[in-house]
Formats: C-alpha cells, structure tokens, sequence
C-alpha cells in the first residue's frame, strides 16, 4: 500500500478497527477514510454505493460488524445474521464496483464447527455443525468469506480473508450482559474488588480452553498480510496458544488485585469445549504474535480504569 494510498477502514471506532487504524498512522499512512455509524449505516446498500462513489477509497479493512458474546449471540439472532450480511455484502459488492485495489474481510473464530479437530486448521471450515448459540452470526462470517473468494473469482478482485482468533484490548466492550469473557471477567473482578465481595460467580464450568490475542498484536497482523497475502480462502491470525477459563479467570484476578474466591456455575453453558488456531500458515509467511497474555490483560485493565471508573 502506497503511503499516500486513500485507505477505508470499516469499523474504527471498535476494538479491531481502531487498532487498524492506529497501526497504520504508526506506519506514516495519513490519506485515512473513516465513517460513523451515524454518519453512515452500512446496513443501507444506497447510503454505501453513495460513499464509495464519492470517497473512492483504494484499500478497505472491512472490521465493522455486529458482536457480542454467548448471551448477545443468541438473545438477538435475528439481528446478528441480517445486520453482518447486509454490511459486508454491501461493503464488498460497492468495493468490487468502484475498482478497489486490495479488501481485507476480518470473521471470526467461531465459524469453525462445534467439534473441529484440534487445532483449528483453515480447511475444518464446513466440516461440520456450528455451535449453537452463536450460528447466526458464524454464518454470516462464513458466508463474507466466500463471497470475497466469489468476487476474486468471477471478477478478479484481490480480496482476502483473515480469521482472528478471541481479541482483547483497548476499546474493548465491558457490557455487563453483550461483552466477551475476557472483558466481562475484568469487570466483574474490578466491581467485585471495588465493592468488597468476598466471592465471583463465573459462568460455566471453568474448564473449556480460549486462545486470545491483543488487538494490537491482530492489527499488526492484517497490515502484514494486507502486504504479503494474496490468495483465495482465509488465514487464521492466532497466538497459537490456550489456556482454560479458570486459568484466565485466576490471571485476570491476579491482575485487578481481588482478594475473594472463585465459583463456577456449571448450570449456565460453556459453549464450544476447545477454540485454538492453527497459526502455522501465518507463522511459515513470517508472522508471530509479540504480547504475551498478562502483558495484554494490564494494558485492557488500564484501558478500563481510564474508560470505566
């Protein structure tokens, strides 16, 4: 990407696309385009075609999307599949009609099946049924990347897809109830610190395993491959690397500084048992992660600190 290059970024007021955004001000890019929701809906195909057409961006990291946690994922399922389906079909489709150079699709880990082999190689995807509570917006996920490998088929559009793995960091969600574990666990141990509970109920068994990267280290990885990666299918961007809720659960309490104990609620779900990528395709094209989990987990903290209390 030429230093000059007009770059959209889809999303950069989230977690994913403002770490993208920051890496690529790092990186001496300043011809950046970026948009509101409020500014601009990319659930409206005529407000999208209107952008594109005006601002004529040459590269998009397509990181807007609609998220959330097991709760979120499967209390508003209906909106989860429409709202991804229409931003990325929208983004894409006006990307490919105005001549953009280079689209970056970012989906999710949770595309791959329930049961998938351990760990998760890019070719498990569609081998076999998603987890239940998130399949509306894996599918959505799914369904954005291949229909970045149909334009780069049928239309010879150099887009390509990247599959980050749990991500944590600056801007990151704390919703009580829509917000991811490791968000959620940070909070719950902050507020039970600040209010002097002798004890946290953490959902679920305790047992099923997460790999999680720092956004940071995810945004580094999509500039890499948005300069060394050019092919159909997807990469995983991963550390390779898991650990059990409860060991995340005692690391985060290390963390904050919570004295009290901890109970797991074996009643409520754990969702899909096992989550690690397969990093060995990014790894062999000269990408590794650089910050390590305890290190990440007191940057987010001192995110929230300075967002939330």
């Amino acid at each position: 990407m030429e230093k000059n290059a007009k770059i959209y970024v889809a999303g950069h007021r989230g977690m994913v696309g403002s770490a993208i955004y920051r890496k690529l001000l790092t990186e001496g890019y300043s011809n950046l385009i970026t948009r509101t929701s409020a500014e601009l809906d990319l659930r409206d195909q005529q407000s999208v075609t209107a952008f594109f057409e005006a601002a004529q961006p040459e590269y998009v990291f397509l990181a807007a999307a609609k998220v959330g946690g097991i709760v979120a994922n499967n209390t508003y399922r209906a909106d989860f599949l429409y709202e991804n389906l229409c931003i990325q079909n929208n983004v894409i489709h006006e990307a490919y009609k105005t001549g953009v150079k280079k689209l970056m699709f970012l989906g999710s880990s949770c595309i791959y099946p329930k049961l998938a082999p351990q760990p998760l190689k890019e070719e498990y995807l569609l081998t076999g049924l998603l987890e239940e509570t998130n399949e509306p917006y894996a599918i959505a996920k799914i369904a954005g990347i291949k229909m970045a490998d149909a334009y780069r088929a049928q239309y010879d559009c150099n887009f390509i897809s990247v599959m980050p793995t749990n991500l944590y960091g600056y801007n990151d969600n704390y919703h009580p109830q829509n917000s991811h574990v490791l968000p959620a666990l940070i909070r719950k141990f902050h507020e039970a610190k600040a209010n002097g509970q002798q004890e946290v109920t953490i959902w679920g068994s305790g047992s099923p395993m997460r790999e999680f990267l720092f956004a940071d280290d995810l945004a580094d990885a999509c500039y890499f491959l948005m300069q060394n990666y050019d092919e159909p299918g997807f990469v995983n961007i991963g550390t390779g690397k898991d650990l059990t809720i409860k060991e995340l659960a005692l690391l985060i309490k290390k963390v904050v500084g919570f004295e009290g104990t901890l109970n797991f609620d074996s009643s409520k779900p754990d969702g899909t048992p096992r989550k690690l990528m397969d990093v060995s395709r990014l790894h062999s094209l000269g990408w590794n992660h650089k910050i390590a989990l305890e290190e990440g987990i007191k940057l987010a903290y001192q995110d929230f600190l300075s967002k939330h209390s």
